[in-house]
C-alpha cells in the first residue's frame, strides 16, 4: 500500500478499526427524492456529532457542507448514479459512471465509492468500470469502497435475497476484492452465519455493513451486532440515519454497538429513552 492510501485509510478505518459510513448520496440513487435530503448540511452534522466518521455524498453537495464537517471527518465521494433505479433490474441495473478519481484528490477526498451491479446485458460494463478504477485508485493512492449489492437497493433485502440468492452477494464480494477494493460494502444476506461466509469471501478486505431499505430500529441495531460478531468492520448507513425522526441519536446507537460492542436490546434501549419511544 503506498503511503498516500495509506494515510487516507487511517481516517477511513478509524484507530478503533472501524468505519461508520452515513451516506447521504440517495440524491443520485433514488427514483424519487427524499425530502430529508434538502437540509443536507443539518443531517451531515447530525451524523458527524452522532459519531460518523465517514460521510459519502456527490460532488455538488460536497461544497455546501463543509462547515459541518469535524476535523477527522472522511469524505467518501460516490463515483456513480442509477439509471431508472426503480425498473426491474432482470436486465441489468444501469450504472452511469458522473464523476471520477482525479475529482475526488482535488476534493479532499479520503476514499471513492461505486455501486456495482451484476447481472444482465450491463454485467461486462459494469465489471470494466470496476476494474478501471481500482486500478486508478491503486496508482493515485485513493481507497477504493465498492459496493457489492443487490441491481437495486430500493427494494427489501429479503425481496431481493429471494430473486437473486446468496450466490449473487457471494459472487459480487469476491468479484469487488478481486478488482481492487479496500474495503466491500454488502447487504445483509439474512443471518450471521450467511454474513459470516461473505466476509470470508473477501480474504481479508474489510467488509461493512449496508443499511439498505427502512427498517426498525432494533432489527436495524440487530443486523448490525450480528455483522459485528461474524467479523464486519462497521457499517454504511443512508436512510435509516437521515429519514429517522432523531437521526444523531440513530447514528450514536449504532456507533455504541459498532466501537462499544453493546447489544442491540442495550443500544436500543438507550435509543428509546432518548427518543421517547420507537423511531422507525
Amino acid at each position: 500500500m503506498n503511503t498516500g492510501k495509506a494515510m487516507r485509510m487511517k481516517r477511513v478505518i478509524d484507530g478503533a478499526g472501524v468505519s461508520i459510513i452515513c451516506a447521504l448520496d440517495h440524491g443520485m440513487t433514488s427514483p424519487q427524492f427524499l425530502e430529508p435530503l434538502a437540509g443536507i448540511q443539518e443531517r451531515t452534522a447530525e451524523a458527524v456529532a452522532g459519531g460518523a466518521n465517514v460521510i459519502m455524498m456527490s460532488k455538488g453537495m460536497i461544497r455546501t457542507c463543509v462547515p459541518a464537517f469535524s476535523s477527522a471527518t472522511s469524505l467518501a465521494l460516490l463515483l456513480s448514479a442509477s439509471a431508472d433505479p426503480g425498473a426491474d433490474p432482470s436486465g441489468g441495473a444501469e450504472v452511469v459512471q458522473v464523476a471520477r478519481v482525479e475529482e475526488a484528490l482535488r476534493l479532499g477526498a479520503d476514499a471513492v465509492v461505486l455501486f456495482v451491479a451484476l447481472a444482465g446485458t450491463t454485467e461486462s460494463t459494469m465489471i470494466r468500470a470496476l476494474a478501471t478504477i481500482g486500478g486508478e485508485c491503486e496508482r493515485t493512492g485513493m481507497p477504493f469502497i465498492a459496493e457489492a449489492e443487490f441491481p437495486t437497493t430500493y427494494a427489501s433485502v429479503e425481496d431481493l435475497k429471494d430473486a437473486y440468492g446468496f450466490d449473487y452477494l457471494s459472487r459480487n464480494v469476491r468479484l469487488c476484492a478481486e478488482l481492487g477494493a479496500d474495503i466491500v460494502k454488502t447487504n445483509w444476506p439474512g443471518d450471521r452465519d450467511l454474513f459470516a461466509k461473505l466476509v470470508a469471501a473477501t480474504s481479508g478486505i474489510p467488509v461493512v455493513l449496508a443499511g439498505g431499505s427502512r427498517l426498525e430500529d432494533l432489527e436495524l441495531l440487530s443486523r448490525m451486532e450480528q455483522a459485528m460478531d461474524a467479523g464486519a468492520i462497521g457499517c454504511s448507513v443512508g436512510r435509516n440515519i437521515f429519514m429517522h425522526k432523531a437521526p444523531e441519536a440513530l447514528t450514536r446507537s449504532l456507533a455504541r454497538v459498532i466501537r462499544e460492542s453493546w447489544s442491540a436490546a442495550k443500544a436500543h434501549e438507550e435509543l428509546q429513552e432518548a427518543t421517547g419511544g420507537p423511531g422507525a
